[in-house]
C-alpha cells in the first residue's frame, strides 16, 4: 500500500524582533486516499469516518462547498471540460472528489487514474487540531503535478494554499520526488505574533521515504521565521500506532498544549502581537470565518 506514517522533527526558529527555536518530535499520517475502505478493513486501531483511537474523518478537511470568507483577486478559470465543481458535487460528496474539484476550478487535470496522497495528523481518541495539512495529487503515471497546502488556526479556520503545476520545481534528477515552491502572502491570521500582510514560503517535496517540508514567513525580502518537518517513512500496522501510542501519547493534544506554551514565552519576552479583529479585511480565502470577522462577502469555492 502507498498509506504510511512518518515519525517527523519538527523544527521552529523565529529571527526577528526576537530569536526563539524549539524543537520536537511527532508522527504523520500519510494517506492514499483510494485506500481508505483497505485501511478501514485492515486495521483496528484506525477507522475512517467513526471512533477509535486513530481515525480519519473526510468531512474534517478542504470544505470546499462552505462559503469562502472575504474571497479576493480574479475568478479562478473554469474547469476542464467534464470536470466536476465544488458547486456541482453532492454533499458530503468524497474527500477526493472535493481535491479533484478544487484542482479542476484551478485548471489542472490529472486525468483518469488521478492518485491523492494526504499527509496530515488523524483523530486521537477523538480530538484533532492540525495545524497544517498537505495534498499531493498525482496522474495516471505517477507524476506529481500539484500540491495544496492546508492550514488550520487556534481558531479553527482554514485556508488551502494551491501549488500548482507552474510551483513545480525544474531540474530534478530523473526518479527524484517532485518538488514545488511557492511564496505567496499570507492574508490569514496563523499566529498573533505574525501579522496577516507577510509572505508564506512553501518548499515541499512530494513524499517518498523520507518527508521534507519547510515552510517560512517574510518580511518583505528578510525571513523572519522558518518551520521544518522531516522524518523517515514507517509502515503504517496496528503494532506501530500502538507503539506511536505509548510514544507520542494524544499527540494532537500534545501538539495545541504546545502551540499555547509557546505563545505563553512570546509574550514574556516582549514579542509584539497583532489583534485578530485589527486586520479582518484583510484575513482572506479563508473557510469557517471565526465570530472576530466582521460579515464579508463569500462565494462557494
Amino acid at each position: 500500500m502507498n498509506s504510511r506514517l512518518y515519525e517527523c522533527q519538527v523544527m521552529h526558529a523565529r529571527f526577528i524582533p526576537r530569536s526563539h527555536r524549539f524543537l520536537y518530535r511527532i508522527f504523520m499520517l500519510a494517506v492514499d486516499l483510494d485506500e481508505l475502505p483497505a485501511l478501514q478493513r485492515g486495521l483496528r486501531l484506525f477507522s475512517v469516518n467513526r471512533p477509535n483511537l486513530y481515525a480519519f474523518r473526510e468531512a474534517d478537511y478542504l470544505p470546499t462547498g462552505e462559503p469562502l470568507h472575504n474571497p479576493s483577486g480574479p475568478p479562478a478559470p473554469p474547469p476542464a471540460s467534464g470536470s466536476a465543481t465544488s458547486a456541482s458535487l453532492p454533499p458530503g460528496a468524497a474527500l477526493k472528489s472535493r481535491v479533484l474539484a478544487f484542482l479542476s476550478a484551478r485548471g489542472v487535470d490529472p486525468g483518469p487514474g488521478a492518485r491523492v496522497e494526504l499527509v496530515t495528523l488523524p483523530r486521537v481518541c477523538g480530538y484533532l487540531f492540525n495545524p497544517v495539512s498537505f495534498y499531493f495529487c498525482h496522474d495516471a503515471a505517477g507524476a506529481c503535478v500539484a500540491a495544496i497546502t492546508e492550514v488550520t488556526n487556534t481558531f479553527r479556520e482554514m485556508k488551502p494554499y494551491f501549488l500548482g503545476p507552474q510551483t513545480r520545481v525544474a531540474g530534478a534528477s530523473a526518479g527524484a520526488p517532485a518538488s514545488f515552491h511557492l511564496r505567496t502572502p499570507k492574508h490569514f491570521y496563523v499566529s498573533p505574533f505574525s501579522d496577516v500582510d507577510v509572505a508564506f514560503d512553501f518548499h515541499l517535496r512530494a513524499p517518498s521515504e523520507k518527508l521534507s517540508i519547510q515552510i517560512d514567513d517574510y518580511i518583505g525580502s528578510q525571513r523572519s521565521l522558518t518551520s521544518t518537518l522531516t522524518g523517515p517513512a514507517r509502515p503504517l500496522t496496528d503494532a506501530r500506532l500502538a507503539w506511536f501510542s505509548l510514544k507520542y501519547p494524544l499527540i494532537t493534544l500534545r501538539i495545541i498544549t504546545l502551540i499555547h506554551w509557546h505563545a505563553l514565552l512570546l509574550y514574556l519576552k516582549k514579542i509584539p502581537w497583532f489583534a485578530k479583529a485589527a486586520r479582518a479585511a484583510d484575513q482572506r480565502d479563508l473557510h469557517r470565518p471565526h465570530a472576530s470577522l466582521a460579515p464579508s462577502s463569500s462565494t462557494d469555492a
